[in-house]
C-alpha cells in the first residue's frame, strides 16, 4: 500500500510514531480526555504501536497498556507496553488468562481494519464485524466508567455498532478526526461511562 507522505506523515517521522495514525487518537484525547495517569488500556489492532506509545505517555510509568495485533512490530515500546502478536477472534487461552489478570481496564481501544478487498459493502461489513468483537471484548474486561474506541468503515451497517454502544454507555460519540485523510471511509465510536454489557 502506499504511504501517503502527508503533513502527518511527516509528522510522525519527527515525532517517531510508527504511524500518522498517533494524531487521530490525539485528537480523540483533546475532544474526550480519555487518558490519565495510571490507567490500564487494552489496545486491540495494535500494530506499528503508534496507539500504544501515545496510551503510555498520557498513562506514565504507574499505567499499564496491553496491546495485540495479528502482526509483529519492531517498535520499541517503554516498559508499560506489552504487545503480544494475537488474534482477537482466536485468543490464546494465554492472552485471555492475560486479559483476567490485567484487567479490567479503563479504556479499550480498537484501531483494527480488515484486510481491504475493494468492494465498500464487504470491506464495511467485515469492519463492523471487528467493531463488535472489540465490543465483546470491552464487555468482558472494561471496568464500570470505563471508555470504548473503535475504528469503523462508514456505511449502511454503521448503526447496528452505534446502537451497541449506546446501549453500553452513558454517552456515545461518533468522531472524524481532522489527520483523517479526507478520502477515507474511516469514523470512530466513542462509548463512554460503562454501564455493562447490554441485557437481553
Amino acid at each position: 500500500m502506499k504511504e501517503y507522505r502527508d503533513y502527518y506523515f511527516r509528522k510522525a517521522k519527527q515525532e517517531n510514531y510508527p504511524a500518522r495514525s498517533v494524531y487521530k487518537l490525539q485528537e480523540m484525547d483533546r475532544a474526550f480526555r480519555l487518558f490519565r495517569p495510571g490507567m490500564k488500556v487494552l489496545d486491540l489492532g495494535a500494530a506499528p504501536g503508534s496507539w500504544s506509545l501515545y496510551a503510555a505517555e498520557r498513562v506514565g510509568e504507574k499505567g499499564r497498556v496491553l496491546a495485540c495485533d495479528l502482526q509483529e512490530t519492531d517498535t520499541v515500546f517503554p516498559p508499560c507496553v506489552l504487545f503480544l502478536q494475537e488474534d482477537v477472534f482466536e485468543r490464546s487461552p494465554a492472552f485471555e488468562e492475560l486479559l483476567r489478570q490485567s484487567g479490567p481496564f479503563d479504556v479499550v481501544m480498537s484501531d483494527m481494519a480488515p484486510r481491504t478487498t475493494g468492494t465498500r459493502f464487504t470491506d464495511q461489513a467485515r469492519s463492523l464485524e471487528l467493531c463488535l468483537e472489540a465490543l465483546a471484548v470491552a464487555d468482558a474486561h472494561l471496568k464500570t466508567g470505563g471508555t470504548f474506541i473503535a475504528k469503523i468503515f462508514m456505511g449502511p451497517d454503521f448503526q447496528d455498532l452505534a446502537g451497541a454502544v449506546r446501549q453500553r454507555y452513558a454517552a456515545a460519540k461518533t468522531f472524524k478526526p481532522k489527520s483523517s485523510r479526507a478520502e477515507s471511509k474511516e469514523i470512530f465510536e466513542v462509548g463512554m461511562g460503562f454501564r455493562g454489557p447490554a441485557q437481553g
